[in-house]
Formats: structure tokens, C-alpha cells, sequence
């Protein structure tokens, strides 16, 4: 394994588009979509997030790694997404409880990363021409070669890419004495909804991604989670029925990002790919039911169709994006199904979100 360290590098979109910078982490190439986030903190969490499994993370907070890392302060076991851009790389951080260097972590994780690069200008593109392949290249292959294999890579529409994070067994979390008991369904689960969750009193057992209905039901859960995950919702035949035999049987589900997209499918209401997706930790949405706002954090490239839900006479949309209008939450009037497109498990700052696991032990308690 080759590191690379302040070489010339580039950032090559599909469209042809070059941005140049420098060389981070190990040497090589890698692809994937490219996105962006516009969090001011919390670059591991976002790392290390599932959802972002097969995307190029590009940072707008112009300083990365100021911080170091810290082994307490991860969305799941691994680095998930593909590559990182960024603006300034902090080698040398300032933090009395990190675990050590974001660049020894990369290291190790074998990341491949370009900094110095013009990220604004490399935003406002993405902005205005929407989310594209791209290939990060540290090591001088020639660029012809690389745009040859950038048309091999797959478009994240259609792309199914929940089975490369899910768990492949079955795994408990919290305590087996806890109040109630949870199924879960790993799309791309993060670590921090598993902590909600056992806080509240729940005990739950984690399945993977193409875990049939019945499966889940053999382990009596009081309620069920549809989790948070990467790629298109569509090829999820699996979770597509899973939650349409739970919502046969009427039981308590509650579903989150990609988990909110699969209970729609599972309703005859469709899904589309985003021009650009929300990524970030000050979203603003409006609580629909109450009329309150809400700052939230958010990462995902698809959306139900709001236009479909509306018509549906049996959901209720119960939250708004504030800056698009797209569909942010939702609820079902004669089930025990609520769903949102955001994290409340995230906190960003403020604890807005947290309501929506209460509301989930209160369905709980109530079945």
C-alpha cells in the first residue's frame, strides 16, 4: 500500500470537468457519486454514516481534521463513504479526548482523499449541473484512462446497495430485560438510533436487509424499525414487502430515511432520484401537525413523491423541507406507521428531533 501525501491529484466528473489538488490518505483511485455536506462539524459521524456507501463526500467547512477523530464518535464499524474532497487538511489537531490524527485514520481505513481543492466553486457546480459520478485519481493515471472507467460506474438510480452495509446475522442491542422489544431491519443502520432506542428502554434485535417478515416476527417484537441506508429504494423488493406485511398486521413501525422511502413504495407511492439530495445538519423543516420549526439533520439523494402521498387518502404529510417544499415526514391514519426524511437521532446542536422516539415508545406502549 502506497500512501499519498501532498502530490498533485484531481477530481475528474463524468461530465469531463477537472478540479485539481493535492493528495491525502493512500495513493490509487477511487468513484463514486459525488455530494456534497454542509455541516460545520461532525466529519466522522458523517464518514463513517452507511448512507453514504458508494458517494464522494465533499466538504464545505473549509477545515477538516482540526479535531483529530475519537473511537466513541462513529455511525458503524467502518469508513463508508468513498473518497473525501476538501479544502484545507488540518495534519495536526487540537482536541484533549481525540484518539488520534483524522489522516492516521484514513490511513488505516484506506481512504484515498484530495484537499486543496476550490470547493467552492466545485459546490457551486455540483448546484447547477446536479449530483454526478466522479473519480478521484492520486496516483497520475492518465486521464483518457480514467474517463473510460468512469463510464463503467453505475448511476445511483436503480443502484441497490443496502446489502453492502447491512449486518449478515442477526445481532441484539441493550438490555434483554428493556420494556419493549424492537425489530429492526438494517438497511445502513447507524449506532447512534440503536442508542436512542435502548435509552428509551428497548431492547432490539438488528436483521439484515433481506430478512423476510416472518423471520422478524419470530422474535414477538412489540414494533418495528425500517432503518436509514444508501442507494436507490426501488430495487428493495425484500423491505418493500417486509413492510407491507407488517402494516397488514398492524403493527407499530417506524421508518427513517431510507426506511421512510421503503414504507412509501410499499403504498403504491413512488420515489425519485433528487437533482441534488440534502446533506447537512441545519435543515430547516416545518412540523406540520404542530406548526413548529425544526432544525434537523438530513442526508439523503431520494424523496417520495409528494404529489402521490397527497393524493393517497390514507397518509397525512406531517413534515415539510422548509427551503423545497419536498416531503420531510408522513403517517398513515389507520396504521401504527409514521415515518420521516431526516435524522433525529442525529442532535445537531439542538435536540429537536428527539420527540419522534418518544412518539415511537408511546406506539409501543399502546399496542
Amino acid at each position: 500500500m502506497k500512501y499519498s501525501k501532498r502530490q498533485p491529484a484531481i477530481l475528474l466528473l463524468s461530465d469531463g470537468t477537472i478540479f485539481h489538488g493535492k493528495s491525502m490518505g493512500i495513493s490509487g483511485t477511487t468513484f463514486g457519486e459525488v455530494c456534497f455536506n454542509t455541516g460545520m462539524t461532525g466529519y466522522q459521524e458523517i464518514f463513517t454514516d452507511p448512507s453514504y456507501f458508494g458517494q464522494i463526500m465533499v466538504a464545505t467547512n473549509p477545515h477538516i481534521g482540526n479535531y483529530g477523530v475519537n473511537d466513541n464518535e462513529v455511525e458503524s464499524e467502518s469508513i463508508k463513504i468513498s473518497g473525501l474532497v476538501c479544502k484545507n487538511f488540518s495534519f495536526n489537531h487540537s482536541r484533549a479526548d481525540a484518539s488520534g490524527s483524522l489522516e492516521d485514520y484514513f490511513i488505516r481505513q484506506k481512504l484515498i482523499c484530495i484537499s486543496d481543492v476550490d470547493t467552492r466553486g466545485l459546490v457551486s457546480y455540483i448546484r447547477d449541473h446536479g449530483a454526478m459520478n466522479a473519480v478521484i485519481c492520486t496516483d497520475a493515471t492518465p486521464i483518457e484512462e480514467l474517463k473510460v472507467k468512469l463510464t463503467q460506474v453505475p448511476s445511483m438510480k436503480g443502484l441497490e446497495l443496502a446489502s453492502k452495509v447491512s449486518t449478515k446475522t442477526p445481532y441484539f442491542f441493550g438490555d434483554e430485560n428493556a420494556t419493549y422489544k424492537i425489530a429492526a431491519l438494517d438497511l445502513g443502520i447507524k449506532t447512534n438510533i440503536l442508542l436512542n432506542l435502548a435509552q428509551r428502554d428497548c431492547y432490539i434485535k438488528v436483521f439484515p436487509y433481506d430478512t423476510s417478515y416472518e423471520d422478524l416476527s419470530e422474535f414477538n417484537p412489540n414494533g418495528y424499525f425500517l432503518s436509514n441506508g444508501p442507494g436507490d429504494p426501488e430495487p428493495l423488493f425484500g423491505a418493500i414487502q417486509v413492510a407491507k406485511s407488517i402494516l397488514e398486521n398492524n403493527k407499530p413501525v417506524f421508518g427513517i430515511c431510507l426506511g421512510h422511502q421503503i414504507l412509501a413504495l410499499a403504498n403504491g407511492i413512488s420515489t425519485y432520484k433528487m437533482f441534488n439530495g440534502h446533506r447537512g445538519i441545519n435543515h430547516p423543516v416545518k412540523n406540520m401537525m404542530t406548526g413548529k420549526g425544526e432544525i434537523t439533520s438530513q442526508n439523503h439523494g431520494f424523496a417520495v413523491n409528494k404529489e402521490q402521498l397527497e393524493k393517497h387518502p390514507d397518509f397525512e404529510i406531517t413534515h415539510l423541507h422548509i427551503d423545497d417544499n419536498t416531503v420531510a415526514g408522513m403517517r398513515m391514519k389507520s396504521k401504527n406507521c409514521f415515518s420521516v426524511q431526516y435524522h433525529p437521532e442525529a442532535s445537531p446542536g439542538p435536540h429537536d428531533a428527539d420527540y419522534l422516539f418518544d412518539l415511537f415508545i408511546e406506539k409501543l406502549s399502546k399496542n
